[in-house]
């Protein structure tokens, strides 16, 4: 149903690892079945967002997941709904009308809409009804069933830089390592970076530097269930030195491996490293 929570359902499929289509006509739906089939991949996990805008190509829904049925596919079909009251709200909230009001109430257009979609209402596989959730519960309730375990999981970048380059403008959290002594002032280490044993050693070694990075793999083991929760799937926390070559690359390293180790996604980039 329009303002049902469609888009956010559709949000939160993108987020689970689906390849979203909108506002499909159903007669296009055999079509892009085949074309993410002959995809493959990732490809097959494929959401196909119908509507009320799509009754200009045919208003037969229910045929068309028949039509699929008969194919060999397996649609899942969700039916995302919401009481007539809350429907006018969210509508008045936004101030734009129903797609099916034409020129009359707002009530009008909700009650074709639902005579229009009847059958394929009671069709679903999957009925949601929104009422009563806000949009978190609701993109939360989806990942829930269509999720597989690991696309639900915050996936951490820990990334490397150089502050004379200037701040990641991405960076959710930003730390900066320059505390720790700067290996360009050992000759031998000058000309290696932060990923070679021998640097890292010695950064690690410094008084400090374990227990930073233990900070920052507590103060991410904290809040991320909070993200997940909220809907954030990407983190980026940047550590930076002076040129982003051999105290922040070790730090990212190892803070990414220690947090793989506590079983979260986690890996190391390191944007300035090969710049001087």
């Amino acid at each position: 149903m329009s303002g049902g929570g469609r888009s956010t359902v559709a949000r939160a499929l993108e987020n689970v690892g689906y390849y979203v289509v909108d506002n499909l006509p159903q007669a296009l739906m055999i079509d892009m079945a085949e074309l993410a089939f002959a995809a493959g991949g990732s490809a097959r996990r494929t959401a196909m967002v119908l509507d009320v805008r799509s009754r200009a190509f045919s208003t037969d829904l229910a045929g068309a997941i028949k039509a699929l049925r008969e194919r060999g596919f397996q649609p899942q079909v969700v039916f995302v709904d919401a009481d007539t009251d809350v429907l006018i709200r969210r509508f008045e909230s936004v101030r734009r009308p129903h797609p099916m009001q034409g020129e009359g109430r707002l009530s009008d257009g909700i009650a074709a809409e639902r005579e229009l979609l009847r059958e394929a209402r009671e069709q679903a596989d999957v009925f949601i009804d929104t009422s009563h959730l806000n949009v978190n519960q609701l993109r939360a309730r989806v990942e829930e069933m269509f999720a597989a375990e690991d696309t639900r999981r915050l996936r951490v970048t820990v990334l490397s830089f150089g502050f004379k380059y200037g701040l990641p403008p991405d960076a959710d959290f930003v730390v900066d390592a320059r505390f720790l002594p700067n290996p360009y002032w050992v000759p031998e280490l000058r000309d290696r970076s932060g990923r070679e044993q021998e640097v890292s050693r010695y950064v690690l070694s410094q008084r400090g530097a374990v227990t930073f990075v233990e900070t920052l793999a507590r103060l991410l083991n904290a809040t991320a269930p909070g993200f997940e929760r909220e809907g954030k799937r990407y983190v980026t926390i940047a550590v930076g030195c002076t040129g982003g070559k051999h105290r922040s690359v070790a730090i990212a390293e190892e803070l990414a491996r220690r947090l793989r180790e506590g079983r979260m996604a986690a890996s190391a980039q390191h944007r300035d490293l090969g710049r001087e």
